[in-house]
């Protein structure tokens, strides 16, 4: 897999965790700019499932088992949008919550992909 994109969604996920927790922190629901952050981390998330496929396509092969990976993969593009519904259905600091817990999530998924790949053994 490609460690760098792994990564770097990780970070964007957490620094996307925090500035929701903040706004959360100061009682506010999510803003314009909150999904901004989360389409930016989705688009991440996509780009990621697209190498993914391709490297499975070249034959390269996950530590874990290939329809594990592709789920993740695909749990991974799918997290935020859903969390970003949800918190347009509560438009208070419980909305910000909700992304703050889907960033998390997606976060930690990335942890996983990095293992099930082989934990850097084809990076």
């Amino acid at each position: 897999m490609l460690t760098p994109l792994t990564v770097t969604l990780a970070v964007a996920a957490l620094a996307l965790a925090a500035w929701c927790g903040w706004a959360a922190y100061r009682d506010q629901p999510t803003k314009d700019w909150h999904f901004i952050g989360m389409a930016v981390v989705t688009l991440l998330a996509l780009a990621q499932l697209v190498v993914g496929i391709v490297k499975l396509a070249g034959g390269e092969d996950p530590a874990d088992g290939a329809v594990i990976f592709v789920s993740y993969l695909i749990g991974v593009v799918c997290c935020l949008p859903v969390v970003g519904l949800v918190s347009l259905t509560e438009r208070t600091k419980w909305g910000s919550l909700t992304v703050v817990a889907g960033a998390v999530v997606a976060a930690v998924l990335e942890v996983r992909l990095h293992d099930i790949w082989g934990g850097g053994a084809g990076a």
